[in-house]
């Protein structure tokens, strides 16, 4: 910015080169007004930009007054004002005149030429007047964090604070997450998300798969949480997209990871959790209920049904229609389409000891039980009980074994034993859906298609069977009584 000196008459300029120095007028009204009055101009005031140059006190710096001893003096303890401010010392020095400086009056003349201005502001070899306040707001800032830092602080005290902190959202975090340490000392929790009783029988099914999930390649979830997810799947019944936003992945990542768990928990739990127990077995915990009744007591059976959306094959849809209205209206069973037909096997004791695959709900009973290899199951001798006449006599007793409907009387006690055999499979039955949503249905159509050509089972066959193996772990799952 280049600079006129206001004093009338005088056209000095200020150019690049020039030994002039401009002075800016200054703050205290007293003072100022005397500028005012030494430029001669009536009526005139000064604005920011206003200055006035050397060579009007040249001849007073020759023979200094006492006015302008004065004004030095208190330019001086201006100055020094400034000073203690931009070093954070939180006090000022007090003039001749009793008043305290304002901090910003403090660092505007701070800029005081000390040896030739007295009292006066310069704006001496700077670039342009914008420069200075810049500088103001630079050395301000510099008083604030000396100030700052100059204090005394503890700051041992503040980082035990920050670490209290950081370890109570750590916890928190931990407790909202999907993970081993949110659930490890939170049966219920283990409980509400995976139908098992506590983390110990979780933590024994993990240990059974891991081996087996080498070869899954996901970037994103851990073993741990590939089988967690996979629970969730059956025991809330949750859509692809809700497990997706809560494990952070995509829909197909979900999608795949729920196959492949299948897959691995069919091949690897089923065998080990639902199995055909030898006759001494059975017989050696055969409970109190049947010893005297029915003690060669091997199976209860019975069937379940399962809605699915769609028919399970679109192309031969029609003709398995067809050839299933035939059979039905031959067994005098009423056309379902729209579910599928499940024959399961309870042990007295309440585990489940076979699971069939499923076929549409219009099958027969009779069909379903000797097409899925129940028969080959039982031993002469064997006692085979069911709540309601499934048709089986005949396949029975081909086996060797006893085909018996456990029915009461209208006389009967309520609190026999055939009440209770009666009873027996629709508990088991409903433990296991309740235990695990997805066996409620409706099942989605991509789990209805065979997965796996060897096999010939549906994924949700697979499901199914894998439901009732883990039904199986949990603590005396529904003795007979």
């Amino acid at each position: 910015m280049v600079h006129t000196c206001v004093v009338a008459g005088c056209r000095n300029r200020r150019t690049p080169g020039t030994t002039l120095s401009f002075y800016r007028f200054p703050r205290d009204p007293e003072r100022k007004q005397r500028w005012i009055a030494a430029v001669n101009r009536e009526g005139w005031a000064p604005n920011d930009g206003s200055r006035l140059c050397s060579t009007h006190f040249i001849s007073e710096m020759k023979e200094p007054g006492a006015l302008e001893i004065l004004d030095k003096q208190e330019a001086r303890v201006e100055a020094a004002n400034a000073l203690l401010f931009l070093q954070g010392q939180g006090r000022s020095v007090v003039g001749d005149r009793g008043q305290e400086e304002h901090p910003e009056e403090r660092e505007q003349e701070a800029t005081v030429e000390g040896s030739a201005s007295s009292s006066l502001s310069t704006d001496e070899d700077d670039d342009d007047d914008d420069d200075d306040d810049d500088e103001y707001m630079s050395d301000s800032k510099k008083g604030k964090f000396a100030h700052t830092s100059d204090a005394a602080v503890n700051f041992d005290d503040i980082l035990r604070a920050l670490k209290k902190e950081n370890q109570t959202l750590r916890e928190s975090v931990d407790k909202m997450s999907l993970s081993e340490n949110s659930l490890r000392n939170d049966a219920e929790k283990v409980k509400f998300y995976t139908g098992l009783p506590n983390y110990f029988v979780l933590e024994t099914v993990m240990w059974l798969l891991a081996p087996h999930m080498d070869g899954m390649k996901t970037v994103k979830l851990s073993k741990f949480q590939q089988l967690l997810l996979t629970l969730m799947r059956l025991r809330l019944d949750l859509r692809n997209q809700d497990l997706a936003y809560r494990f952070g992945v995509k829909v197909g990542t979900v999608t795949r990871t729920v196959h492949q768990m299948v897959n691995i928990m069919s091949s690897t739990l089923v065998p080990t959790a639902v199995f055909w127990p030898s006759r001494a077995e059975l017989r050696k915990n055969l409970p109190a209920a049947l010893r005297a009744s029915h003690p060669d007591c091997a199976v209860i059976v019975d069937c379940f049904m399962v809605p699915f959306e769609e028919p399970v094959s679109r192309g031969n849809q029609q003709q398995q229609q067809q050839q299933q209205r035939v059979v039905a209206s031959s067994q005098g069973v009423g056309t379902t389409h729209n579910v599928l037909k499940y024959l399961i096997g309870v042990a007295p004791q309440g585990v489940v000891t076979f699971v069939s695959k499923g076929v549409l709900g219009n099958v027969s009973d009779k069909s379903l039980a000797e097409g899925c290899g129940f028969l080959c199951k039982l031993l002469p001798g064997d006692v085979v009980l069911a709540s309601r006449n499934l048709d089986i006599d005949d396949s029975v007793a081909a086996r060797g074994a006893l085909f018996k409907i456990a029915v009461s009387s209208p006389l009967a006690d309520t609190s026999s034993e055939t009440v209770s055999v009666q009873r027996h499979v629709e508990r088991v039955i409903s433990m296991v859906k309740h235990r695990y949503a997805m066996l409620t249905g409706p099942v989605e159509s991509p789990f209805t298609t065979v997965s796996e050509r060897t096999s010939n089972l549906s994924t949700f066959d697979k499901i199914v069977q894998v439901a009732c193996a883990l039904n199986n772990l949990c603590i005396s799952a529904a003795p007979l009584e």
